[in-house]
């Protein structure tokens, strides 16, 4: 899939990763759908990209306002050609707090129902119409990629409720692939490190120094043009197809 000329939809496209990945595609000639709670920062990208951006606001735990703002979306840019899956929270809590009370039911469904039942949401609605594309040459209609994180796999104390969230987005990648092959839709995860996001606000800068001293190299915090780099790839890279990336300087968590 050519960079130029391509429809990309990002969720959480306003800020952190999701802006980064927004930003590499419209450099390189793309257009962009941001889709957003909060729509806030999307006003940059407007002003420096102009008609390449499209803007909608969408919480993606409403399933209504996630139908509508793909919709809207194809009806400005006429087609879909990739979806970026940024959208998410992580707010971490014990199992058991200090004071002895149980964690709260309410906070880990919330991480599902934004981290994986949202993200869902969204991919089918897209895919939906990605199965509308003109093919290419090779057959491709579309890429989905879904960001996950390390977090799925070496998930650190009290990262419960966001480390099953993302385990499931990656749960997701192959049978998706399996099932979206069909229609030359391509289907990939990427698992960020420890990146320079918003997300880290609720990190202290001793707790952060901590986690990149664990990477292998470069020891330095991820940034968001890093995964836009790796999203370019992926689209440029076709016979990449039902798999998760780690992109995280091989960074291994401890237990926190």
């Amino acid at each position: 899939m050519k960079v130029e000329g391509a429809v990309g939809l990002v969720t959480g496209g306003s800020s952190g990763l999701g802006m980064g990945v927004a930003r590499s595609l419209l450099e390189r000639g793309g257009r962009v759908a941001v889709l957003d709670q909060n729509l806030d920062g999307a006003g940059m990208l407007i002003d420096q990209y102009g008609d390449s951006v499209s803007c909608h606001q969408c919480d993606v735990t409403d399933t209504k306002q996630v139908e509508d703002s793909v919709s809207a979306a194809v009806e400005v840019h006429g087609r879909l050609d990739l979806l970026v899956s940024c959208a998410g929270i992580s707010v971490g809590k014990r199992v058991i707090s200090r004071d002895g009370e149980p964690h709260s039911l309410d906070h880990f469904k919330k991480h599902i129902d934004i981290n994986l039942v949202g993200l869902f949401d969204v991919v089918r609605h897209v895919v939906a119409s990605m199965a509308k594309n003109e093919p290419s040459e090779e057959g491709e209609r579309g890429l989905i990629v879904n960001l996950a994180s390390i977090a799925a796999f070496e998930g650190q104390i009290g990262q419960a409720s966001y480390g099953a969230s993302k385990a499931g987005v990656i749960g997701l990648t192959s049978p998706l692939a399996r099932d979206l092959g069909l229609l030359g839709v391509r289907v990939l995860s990427i698992c960020p490190g420890t990146m320079d996001t918003p997300m880290l606000d609720t990190l202290d800068q001793e707790t952060i120094d901590s986690i990149v001293s664990g990477n292998v190299f470069p020891k330095r915090l991820g940034r968001p043009d890093d995964v836009g780099n790796l999203v370019v790839h992926c689209m440029e890279n076709t016979f990449l197809n039902g798999e998760t990336i780690r992109l995280d300087a091989g960074l291994r968590l401890g237990p926190g």
